[in-house]
């Protein structure tokens, strides 16, 4: 069985790896290389790192909806597809003797799209999980093969959820393949009617809004941590906040309910509280732009104690 595979970052390596030991992998699709970090240096995705390192072959189509001959040329059996990050065309969904599959880190027909795992977190959902799916035209509506599911740990980032579903999707695969080359299995046609989207982040998400519930602010914090994280404005200054926790005490928060959303209220051993409608967001890490990341604690030490005092309003 001939497979082609087509996934682009660090989610699709450990799918690849598994893939790789026990299949004939003929050819590995990636995106483009991209410029990365203050000096732009053009940089391959993980996933040609693995295949240029085990002497897979690779194609990076910039536009695979018209750039796709390689992949016919290697006349695969199956193409598998993991967080690849651009839409497939017909010709190559219609292609494989045994069809497209798609390895989806959500229990389907729940979170369809690009950002599956930041949104399950940010929308403080308990459970996620993985789903192995045929492919169609339709984004992420494909009959279902398999599913696993995960509980969602209640201080879990987008880092470490990705972690956990790109093993178990690994995992899944490989028990659902076997059934996939005998035709044996029977797939389920996903329910039109709890059908919900998970779309890629925006820049403008990325800015906190502190008239938001204070839950809702620590949850999408952490859906957003590695990257791109979240930020306020303090004295025209950008001030990413990559860890919280929050912070309720009834007279503590009776006592600044007159206060304004976003006000600085006050300076703890680890972080410094924000105002929220229902309570407070304690900043416990920090990465003033141009800065390394820190703890507040050595924040307030240093250019903190001028940016974020009592009673300054962060937007």
């Amino acid at each position: 069985m001939k497979i082609v595979f087509m996934g682009t970052p660090d989610f699709s390596v450990p799918i690849l790896r598994k893939l790789h030991k026990d299949y004939n992998v003929v050819l590995v699709v990636t995106k483009p290389d991209t410029p990365q970090g203050r000096k732009r240096i053009m940089t391959p995705p993980p996933v040609k790192v693995y295949a240029e390192r085990h002497k897979i072959p690779c194609f990076q189509p910039s536009h695979i909806k018209r750039d796709y001959q390689p992949i016919l040329d290697a006349e695969p059996d199956l193409i598998i597809t993991a967080a690849y990050g651009q839409i497939i065309p017909k010709a190559l969904l219609d292609f494989p003797r045994l069809g497209c599959i798609n390895v989806h880190a959500s229990l389907l027909p729940k979170l369809r799209g690009g950002a599956p795992i930041q949104r399950a977190i940010e929308r403080r959902h308990t459970t996620t999980g993985v789903t192995i799916m045929e492919m169609v035209k339709a984004m992420d509506a494909g009959d279902i093969l398999a599913q696993v599911s995960l509980k969602i740990d209640p201080l879990e980032t987008a880092g470490t959820l990705f972690d956990k579903l790109s093993n178990l999707g690994a995992e899944l695969l490989m028990t659902t393949l076997p059934d996939v080359k005998h035709q044996r299995i029977k797939a389920q046609p996903q329910n039109p009617d709890e059908v919900t989207y998970a779309y890629n982040i925006t820049r403008a998400e990325e800015r906190l809004d502190f008239s938001q519930s204070v839950f809702d602010l620590e949850a999408k914090i952490r859906a957003f941590h590695p990257q791109p994280n979240t930020y306020a404005i303090v004295n025209d200054k950008k001030l990413k906040i990559i860890f919280s926790r929050v912070h309720q005490c009834q007279n503590f928060f009776t006592k600044h309910q007159d206060t304004p959303n976003g006000t600085i209220l006050k300076h703890f051993e680890d972080g410094f509280a924000i105002k929220c409608p229902d309570g407070a967001l304690v900043a416990t890490h920090v990465q003033l732009e141009g800065k390394n990341p820190m703890t507040a604690e050595q924040f307030l030490r240093g250019a903190g104690q001028n940016l974020v005092k009592i009673g300054e309003i962060l937007a």
